[in-house]
C-alpha cells in the first residue's frame, strides 16, 4: 500500500476547480469545454492521485450563493486538509513583494505558498489571471526557489488529464 501512495501524484486543488465542477453548464463554449475537462479530470483523479485542499479553499468555496457554496463544500469534504501556516503567509507576502503576483491577489499567492510548503507536486487551477499565467510562472518559480522551496507544477485540469492517462 505504501508504494502505491508514493506513486500517486500529490495535487493541491485550488478553488476555481471546484467552481467549474459545480457550476451550471455554461453557454460559453470555452467555459463549457473547461467544465467538461474538469469533470473528466476529477473523475479520473479520484483514487488515482492524492488530492488536497487547504483551509483557504474551504473558506473561498463557502463564499457566495449558499446553494452553490454547499455544492462546492460537499465536493471537498472528504479531501485531506493542508494547514495555512504563518510560514505560508510569509511566503505569500514574499511572492507579492517580488511581483510574482499583484498586490491585490494575496489569496492566490497563499494558494501557491501552501502548495509549495506542503511539497505538492502539482497545483491545479483555472485561474489564468494570477496563478496559471505563463508570464508569472517563471517569477513564481524563482521566488520559491530563492526561498529554498520547490515550486509545484502549476497546471489546469486539462493539463493533468495526461498525468492520469500515464
Amino acid at each position: 500500500m505504501a508504494k502505491e501512495v508514493e506513486a500517486q501524484a500529490s495535487i493541491y486543488v485550488e478553488t476555481t476547480v471546484m467552481s467549474y465542477l459545480t457550476a451550471r453548464p455554461s453557454r460559453d463554449l470555452l467555459i463549457a469545454a473547461r467544465q467538461e475537462m474538469t469533470r473528466e479530470w476529477w473523475d479520473a483523479s479520484l483514487g488515482k492521485s492524492a488530492l488536497f485542499v487547504s483551509e483557504l479553499v474551504l473558506e473561498e468555496a463557502g463564499d457566495g450563493d449558499p446553494l452553490a457554496a454547499a455544492s462546492r463544500l460537499k465536493l471537498v469534504q472528504s479531501l485531506p486538509l493542508l494547514e495555512v501556516t504563518a510560514d505560508a503567509s510569509a511566503l505569500a507576502l514574499r511572492l507579492l513583494h517580488a511581483g510574482a503576483l499583484p498586490q491585490e491577489a494575496p489569496r492566490d499567492a497563499l494558494h501557491i505558498a501552501v502548495a509549495s510548503l506542503h511539497r505538492m507536486q502539482y497545483l491545479v487551477t483555472w485561474n489564468f489571471k494570477h496563478i496559471a499565467n505563463v508570464t508569472k510562472r517563471r517569477v513564481i518559480v524563482r521566488v520559491l526557489e530563492d526561498a529554498g522551496h520547490i515550486a509545484p507544477v502549476i497546471a489546469t485540469p486539462e493539463d493533468l488529464l495526461e498525468v492520469n492517462a500515464s
